[in-house]
């Protein structure tokens, strides 16, 4: 439980560093909006998506809880499973593909669900690298901090915003990232509209 404690005290010094950055409008396309902003002390951006789904909250969360089918729809994702949930705290394996000659790449996340005031849920995205032997053949992620916000707007709408700073490992080619920042919110977000809405 003390871990769960800890977890939960740096997941809120996170929160309130993110809500500090000076986010810029990076591309609109498809419904889906896409801002990037500089981390101090790391050569990645972070990134944040925002869409509005045609759903009730339920619905959104039902496909954000399917940990192996989300897979399908979660940007470059080759494989992920559930380790592991105590109360409002899970842990998640994921897989990632990269294209050629970049590794792949795998990260354990720890997730903490809360509900917020509004009536919206946020999930808590945390890093725990050293929560499972690394893979051969992939690079484990060392870091990630980041959140989802489903915020219900009545009518059967939700507006779901995917904020992320990765620190992805080993060696990244500059233009892999640059894409990687814009494309992962982008099609995350058109996939995850697209399941929930059933198109």
């Amino acid at each position: 439980m003390m871990r769960y404690s800890v977890l939960a005290m740096m997941l809120c010094a996170t929160a309130v560093q993110a809500a500090e950055r000076q986010w810029q409008l990076e591309r609109e396309e498809d419904g889906v909006s896409v801002y990037l902003a500089d981390v101090p002390g790391s050569k990645y951006k972070a990134y944040r998506g925002v869409v509005t789904i045609n759903a009730n909250l339920a619905a959104v969360q039902a496909a954000q809880e399917d940990v192996a089918g989300a897979c399908s729809w979660i940007f470059s994702c080759q494989q992920q499973r559930l380790l592991e949930t105590e109360g409002d705290v899970s842990e998640l394996y994921t897989r990632f593909d990269m294209p050629w000659p970049v590794k792949a790449r795998d990260s354990v996340i720890q997730v903490t669900t809360r509900t917020d005031a509004d009536g919206g849920v946020t999930r808590l995205l945390k890093a725990v690298p050293q929560r499972l032997p690394e893979e051969k053949g992939f690079v484990r992620v060392p870091r990630v901090d980041g959140e989802w916000h489903l915020k219900p707007l009545g009518q059967g709408r939700v507006e779901v915003t995917y904020e992320v700073h990765t620190e992805p490992g080993g060696s990244v080619p500059s233009w892999l990232a640059n894409s990687f920042v814009v494309d992962a919110p982008l099609q995350t977000l058109r996939g995850l509209r697209a399941k929930v809405e059933g198109r």
